[in-house]
């Protein structure tokens, strides 16, 4: 079989119903991480849908507890064709973020697949267990259309807890570095940056999330008799937060602010538009750090947001100054930023602007990876892409938001490439999450021919 004959049989299996037909299985399962700690539910995804789908490929595959009692286990499923050829390691998850199933428009169950037009809804479709399902079963065209033989090793890792923070991951990586020793990291989440543009990206921002709290006192007091002599922590915490960022969202933490934007960076950038999706959010054009375009912004710098702010009791209002007030935030960043050091960073920052009353409580942290444009394997999969998909792919030096690609750039060692097969207007984590079909069909065809060319070994840069 030829390459592009394997093309036509990936276009074939997901015309003829055998993706869907996996997908819809897949979906069924419950496997919510985010919720409490992991159940048998977890395990079973993998034992009961993972391991037969590997082991007929001739994977040997072994399910291991996770060493973080927060986390669901994990699967490496290991093909060895000669132990003297390269490995490439692949990483998925299949967990997933809670259902939400009453905020789901009418007719749609998140533990039922639904296709609606190009629109294939789901817990799940788009994060994670539709992108592995392209990327098992193109692998398994691939093994067949090549008879049987990849010329090379192929391991997978899959995880059960990567919504739930990725507890235990790099711990349990780290522990396993000899059986999960690699070449080169091939792996697929997040989102394209648009649904008709194939993306590669090379890692991805990191993230903080950190906690700010004002406590004036033990409870409120009647704001009638003492408005104007104590003082109120909402107000505090907001003044607070204006130093950090300005009424434009630009960063003014001088220490947090990342290096400026490489050139390289800039060029690889130029030209890509964000948000022109018909449901994307319509972008804010004066938002952000000044002298950048959308997507710099976006992928190239650093952001500091508001998740989310409490103080009193919103739902029923009372007259009486609150005790304290509470800020949930985040900082994105890229390659660069001194991220581990935020406390002590924000710490100084607050106290010279006379916030010391203000405090700090930093609840999680994640590095950010870039690997470089320059990077022999950016060139090769760039085109094996353009040729499966006979279109332009776009290149993001990392993704806008946050993947555990530190365990595997950093912790193994390995060059990263991540292909998405989602968009950006997917309903991720929320409510309706879909997958779309033509997204799928691609990518199908796109990972089968990065598979096909993987195996054809002249000229790879393996070493």
């Amino acid at each position: 079989m030829t390459r592009a004959q394997l093309l036509q049989s990936l276009a074939g299996y997901f015309d003829n119903g055998g993706f869907e037909s996996d997908l819809g299985r897949r979906i069924a399962w419950r496997t919510e991480s985010d919720a409490g700690p992991p159940g048998e539910v977890l395990a079973g995804y993998l034992h009961e849908e993972m391991v037969p789908a590997l082991a007929r490929m001739g994977f040997s595959c072994e399910v291991s507890p996770n060493p973080d009692p927060r986390g669901g286990p994990f699967l490496v499923a290991r093909r060895v064709e000669d132990p003297s050829l390269p490995t490439v390691l692949t990483y998925g998850h299949g967990d997933v973020v809670n259902g939400q199933s009453a905020q789901w428009r009418e007719g749609l169950d998140p533990w039922q697949l639904k296709i609606e037009g190009q629109r294939w809804y789901g817990r799940g479709t788009a994060d994670n267990k539709g992108q592995h399902s392209i990327n098992l079963a193109a692998l398994e065209h691939t093994l067949h259309a090549r008879g049987g033989r990849l010329g090379y090793n192929i391991t997978w890792l899959l995880e059960m807890g990567e919504e739930a923070g990725s507890p235990g991951l790099a711990e349990f990586c780290a522990s396993q570095r000899e059986v999960l020793r690699a070449n080169l990291l091939i792996a697929c989440d997040g989102p394209r940056v648009s649904a008709d543009r194939p993306t590669l990206f090379l890692g991805s921002r990191g993230g903080v999330n950190f906690q700010l709290q004002v406590k004036s006192r033990d409870r409120a007091y009647h704001s009638g008799n003492w408005g104007g002599v104590l003082a109120n922590p909402a107000i505090v915490l907001s003044h607070a937060l204006a130093c950090l960022v300005d009424a434009k969202g630009r960063l003014l933490v001088e220490g947090l602010r990342p290096p400026a934007l490489p050139d390289g960076i800039r060029q690889a950038l130029h030209g890509i538009q964000v948000a022109d999706g018909e449901d994307d959010p319509e972008v804010d054009p004066a938002w952000g750090e000044p002298g950048l375009t959308p997507i710099e912004k976006l992928v190239g710098w650093n952001t500091l947001e508001v998740l989310a702010m409490g103080s009193g009791s919103p739902q029923r209002p009372i007259n009486a100054i609150p005790a304290s007030a509470t800020a949930f935030c985040q900082l994105r960043f890229v390659v660069g930023t001194p991220w581990q050091d935020l406390e002590k960073i924000l710490r100084a920052h607050l106290d010279a602007h006379g916030f010391a009353m203000v405090q700090i409580e930093v609840t999680f942290g994640a590095p950010a990876t870039r690997l470089p444009l320059d990077n022999p394997w950016v060139a090769w999969a760039l085109k094996s892409m353009t040729a499966s998909s006979q279109r332009p792919v776009t290149l993001l030096p990392n993704l806008a938001g946050s993947l555990p690609n530190d365990v595997f750039a950093e912790g193994l060692g390995l060059p990263t490439l991540w292909v998405p097969h989602s968009y950006p207007a997917c309903a991720q984590h929320a409510p309706n999450e879909h997958l779309l079909a033509d997204v799928a069909r691609e990518g199908l065809q796109i990972m089968g021919g990065l598979y096909w060319d993987l195996g054809e070994a002249r000229g790879l840069p393996w070493h």
